[in-house]
């Protein structure tokens, strides 16, 4: 199972993201495109706070664990917070259609790092 934890500030801005485990969609018989549908919305989000908001982060992975996390180190600007807005939005479409045993949305509060 995917478990992806989504951080805000008390005051709800974005301040990253932690995606940990692969879904496992493939021990159902078929094509894990779960797995390949959390990578792109990952990988998307972070190339763009990079490129389109310019914002500074912090990123690490690890494939072999299907591990990845993404810190927004700076102050989050209003394109950061539209982006992530959009991966949070298609995170829990894709928890709703494949349900808790692939994939679980989680929320954690953390102190403001900008």
């Amino acid at each position: 199972m995917t478990t992806i934890v989504i951080e805000k500030s008390p005051e709800g801005v974005y301040k990253g993201f932690t995606c940990m485990g692969h879904a496992g969609y493939a021990k159902s018989g078929k094509p894990d495109i779960l797995c390949s549908a959390i990578s792109a919305l990952s990988i998307n989000t972070i190339n763009g706070l990079e490129k389109a908001a310019g914002q500074k982060l912090d990123v690490k992975t690890d494939e072999k664990t299907g591990f990845m996390r993404c810190v927004i180190l700076d102050k989050t600007s209003e394109g950061a917070r539209c982006l992530m807005s959009a991966f949070e939005d298609s995170v829990i479409s894709l928890a709703d259609e494949y349900g808790g045993k692939f994939l679980q949305i989680q929320f954690k509060e953390v102190k403001d790092n900008a």
